[in-house]
């Protein structure tokens, strides 16, 4: 039996555990690959790919591998860059639909983002870029300020200007589902590419969004909370490009020993690469978790996303618990 002198205190609430995964669904080209040997996708469908669906995930096939990937793992928010968003199929050619989602869609039907996750979950996409999207576990949590399934523009951020439309970085406050009143901030970033000092230049200005200044009028970073969990397509890698690139280096400022944010994915010049087998750069990271990643594809015994050649990123699924 339990003796209290006085009133007995509440017991402190178990640490927040979370599985996040960050996805880059872009595709890249197959080469001379026969389409029947890759679930009908080859030569001809990559080009229609390019032209018209922004090499984001729209195959029909690699669709369908990617819902069965999400239904094993099960995770509480997920983080998708390039990932087609079904609204503008009226504006794809009847000929470039075959084997597409668009072939089928009919207004009202889901996105692809909510075909792939199921409606367990909520999705909030950023600022004119419904290819760039957040989703929550609706048993994890919800997004404030987003009362559908979908919220487009449902992510807050700002353009950077001069480089491009829309916003690169989206933050989404998320409160948790099991503890009202309690929040977590996820950030999703999707960096600039490209290899030039003004692309560097670039990032690092969105970078400086989730660090320093959204650009929301209150002075404050988009991770400004108590938790804070970052995650998304750099494109950059921090270690192997510090020197020669900007934006690079601004990570490595914010990110690493002695920093206030830790990486969870692999960071250095002995990881593993996960992109093209050269560098890391879709990473997940934050302040007050630990724990480990695993890569589709690349982490031995844990599963792939889809055995056609198909996408040119893998995502990263981390397992993390509140310290």
């Amino acid at each position: 039996m339990l003796l209290c002198a006085g009133a007995c205190a509440d017991p402190a609430p178990e640490p927040l555990s979370v599985v996040a995964v960050t996805f880059n669904t872009g595709s890249s080209g197959v080469g001379s690959i026969d389409p029947q040997e890759n679930g009908g996708y080859g030569p001809a469908q990559a080009a229609l790919t390019d032209a018209h669906y922004g090499n984001g995930l729209a195959w029909r096939v690699a669709v369908e591998d990617t819902r069965r990937f999400f239904a094993e793992i099960a995770p509480d928010i997920v983080a998708f860059q390039e990932i087609f968003y079904s609204g503008e199929c009226p504006m794809i050619p009847e000929e470039a639909r075959v084997g597409f989602v668009c072939e089928t869609w009919q207004p009202g039907d889901p996105t692809v983002a909510q075909i792939v996750l199921g409606s367990d979950y909520q999705i909030a996409c950023q600022l004119d870029k419904p290819d760039k999207c957040l989703a929550v576990r609706r048993a994890f949590g919800s997004f404030r300020g987003c009362d559908s399934a979908l919220c487009l523009d449902g992510l807050e951020g700002a353009q950077v200007e001069s480089c491009g439309g829309g916003s690169r970085i989206g933050r989404g406050l998320i409160e948790l589902a099991e503890r009202p009143g309690e929040w977590i901030i996820v950030v999703n970033a999707h960096g600039s590419s490209g290899l030039t000092a003004s692309d560097a230049e670039c990032r690092t200005r969105q970078f400086a969004q989730i660090f320093e200044d959204l650009g929301q009028g209150d002075a404050q970073p988009a991770a400004n909370g108590a938790r804070n969990l970052i995650l998304g397509d750099f494109n950059t890698d921090p270690y192997r490009l510090m020197g020669g690139d900007s934006s690079a280096d601004y990570l490595l400022r914010h990110v690493g020993p002695g920093r206030r944010f830790r990486f969870h994915t692999e960071a250095g010049l002995d990881a593993i690469p996960s992109y093209g087998g050269l560098l890391n750069i879709d990473h997940v990271m934050s302040d007050v978790f630990e724990g480990g990643c695993w890569v589709a594809g690349i982490t031995e015994a844990k599963p792939v996303v889809t055995g056609l050649r198909f996408f040119d990123h893998r995502p990263a699924v981390c397992a993390l618990t509140e310290v």
